[in-house]
């Protein structure tokens, strides 16, 4: 599903003839397999959220090669890395990135709508969608008149909605409190156990990384490979 070989990344900081070079990643080697759930911790600086969006190609790669799914993706320019993004990846954010001026049912059919799908196949996914993800009936509502885990929800309808089969989960829970937390943990493992999505989690807390398959820790831009948790866990 993922696989990363010999990924090293700096930041460039200054003008050209003065710049300064901060190394973040060092000879990073990932493998994610289809239907697992992976969870990358890390302290804040450590080098998880450039990980990830090198892997979602929000940033270039400079050094090593990133194959999703059987493509090269390391490479890739702008416009074919949209249309990658589009049909094979799903995201979800800590602070949800939904459209504050769109309703829920907007929020979630606006990928269907950026891919062009007619208008009836629009409304009978956005509306099985909801249902999917239990908010039939705030379907109307406005990101403002919804609680944190209900716009967690819908960022997660809205990752779904175009069947992508891995998701990329940004600190997803970061922004809830402990009982739509634990909600939404359940709600991961739901959906990898019963439609076999691939999620990538990156996370600073060892109790989100709990539900993962495998755990890697990344400390100073090295990743180590932790134990398979699910197999502890039994």
């Amino acid at each position: 599903m993922i696989k990363v070989n010999h990924l090293s990344y700096a930041f460039k900081i200054g003008k050209k003839e003065k710049e300064n070079v901060v190394p973040v990643l060092h000879d990073v080697n990932l493998q994610v397999e289809k239907g697992e759930i992976v969870a990358i911790v890390g302290r804040s600086g450590s080098g998880k959220s450039t990980l990830l969006n090198l892997i979602s190609g929000f940033i270039q790669a400079e050094t090593g090669t990133i194959s999703i799914n059987g493509t090269k993706v390391s490479g890739l320019s702008e416009s074919k890395w949209a249309e990658f993004r589009l049909s094979h990846l799903g995201f979800i954010f800590q602070s949800f990135q939904l459209i504050p001026s769109m309703t829920a049912y907007e929020n979630i059919e606006l990928p269907l709508v950026l891919k062009g799908t007619n208008e009836k196949d629009r409304v009978e996914r956005t509306k099985e969608m909801l249902k999917r993800v239990g908010l039939e009936q705030y379907q109307s509502h406005y990101p403002g008149e919804l609680s944190g885990g209900q716009q967690q929800r819908v960022s997660i309808a809205r990752a779904l909605i175009l069947n992508p089969p891995l998701i990329l989960a940004d600190e997803p829970t970061g922004s809830l409190d402990s009982e739509n937390e634990r909600e939404l943990l359940s709600f991961i493992k739901e959906l990898n156990e019963n439609y076999g999505i691939t999620f990538l989690m990156i996370t600073h807390d060892h109790e989100v990384a709990s539900i993962a398959h495998r755990k890697v820790e990344i400390v100073d831009g090295y990743l180590r490979e932790g134990r398979m948790l699910r197999e502890v866990q039994r």
